[in-house]
């Protein structure tokens, strides 16, 4: 049902009369809109709902919650991911998050941990250090507390991980670099290439050890790995050559003469109000600083999108068929942005619920808000358009040979 193609406006065309259609869904009608370039999402509301995920991920170091978190987005990347290449970085990202885990678990227990524990796991021999290393220690004491403390906070960096694979396997670069203002082109463009980086690299690595396998030869360990990452490297560095050549021969760099004083006017206004930025959230964040943060930070920001403003007529460059920001745009991105303003008022009003503690050991439970908040997250899989599939085929059965 999910397969069937799309139509010029996007929307599942019903099956030709007499198709063979399973059961189940022969009387059942497929109403989801299929993605294309007119109804498809604005990549800048993809990222910003995956980083009010990751906003949200950092005000809480509850297990459940940050699992729900992993959850939501991972439910929302399968629902919507399409079947580019760079849409298969997602798994990347989870295997990153796992190692991440694994590596925060194992300083825990090699390098000790600063939270004091009573329930002792094992005793691992430590290695005496010099006087001047006070404060580090290699080995020893493996304490619940310790692993425990560990274990929430590897996995909030998990989450974070996972929820910019998420952005990273919904959003279009492409579509994305054409989106940015004008001043932020060159930076944007530097981003895209490193984001795209590794989806490609990731695609050409399974190419060749499909490959490999394919010819009977080992695709796994240090040999593999040789084999596997010289022609990688090869490819990717063919692919920047190319890249460059490319660049170069579309202009890229170039651009337009504006006086010097709206060049000055321009850097004026980018640094103050970068720097009004980065005072007034610190003011936000301080309780000396409440009165004063916000309207700081509201002037930094004009000042800082003034600044983006006049530095974009430095670029030459022209946008064609720009994307549209719409209602679909407004109700991913603000999903997010709910999901994170949730969880930072429910960290205010019940921090306990958020954070539990692990001295002593207590075992960590499912606050309801919260867990509601997170699930506005799933909202864009139930608003945005269905990526287009392809469809799978039908394998014909065989005749059976009539005996004579």
């Amino acid at each position: 049902m999910g397969n069937r193609p799309a139509g010029r406006d996007g929307w599942a065309q019903p099956p030709a009369p007499g198709a063979i259609q399973s059961q189940g869904s022969r009387h059942r009608r497929d109403l989801t809109p299929k993605a294309t370039r007119t109804n498809a999402v604005h990549p800048g509301a993809w990222w910003i709902w995956a980083l009010g995920l990751g906003t949200a991920a950092t005000r809480t170091t509850n297990p459940l919650l940050l699992t729900l978190l992993i959850g939501v987005a991972g439910y929302v990347v399968a629902a919507r991911r399409s079947e580019a290449p760079w849409a298969r970085s997602y798994g990347a990202f989870v295997k990153l998050g796992i190692a991440v885990l694994g590596i925060r678990l194992a300083f825990a227990i090699v390098l000790g941990s600063p939270i004091p524990g009573t329930h002792v796991i094992v005793t691992l021999p430590e290695v005496p250090l010099p006087h001047w290393a006070q404060g580090i220690r290699i080995g020893g004491r493996v304490t619940a507390e310790g692993l425990v403390f560990a274990l929430y906070d590897g996995l909030k960096l998990a989450t974070l991980l996972i929820c910019v694979g998420a952005a990273n396997a919904l959003a279009n670069p492409a579509r994305l670099l054409k989106s940015l203002p004008g001043a932020l082109y060159e930076a944007g463009v530097a981003v895209v290439v490193a984001l795209t980086f590794a989806p490609n690299l990731i695609a050409d690595a399974q190419r060749l050890r499909a490959a490999r396998r394919l010819r009977g030869r080992a695709d796994r360990g240090l040999r593999g790995l040789l084999h596997v990452g010289l022609p990688v490297l090869e490819g990717a560095l063919e692919r920047s050559v190319a890249l460059a050549a490319a660049m170069d021969a579309r202009g890229y760099g170039r651009t337009a003469e504006v006086p010097p004083a709206v060049r000055r006017t321009t850097a004026a206004l980018t640094l103050g109000g970068l720097l009004g930025v980065c005072a007034g959230t610190y003011g936000l964040l301080t309780a000396e600083g409440g009165t004063y943060g916000l309207p700081v930070l509201l002037a930094g920001l004009a000042a800082a999108l003034g600044g983006l403003w006049l530095g974009g007529r430095r670029s030459v460059r022209t946008r064609y068929r720009p994307d549209a920001w719409g209602v679909r745009a407004w109700l991913v991105a603000g999903s997010g942005v709910a999901v994170a303003a949730l969880l930072i008022v429910s960290a205010s009003y019940d921090p306990s619920a958020l954070r539990p503690g692990v001295v002593p050991l207590v075992a960590p439970t499912l606050p309801l808000r919260p867990a509601a908040a997170i699930l506005l997250g799933l909202l864009p899989a139930f608003v945005t358009p269905a990526p287009a599939r392809t469809p799978t085929p039908t394998p014909t059965p065989t005749p059976r040979k009539q005996p004579s």
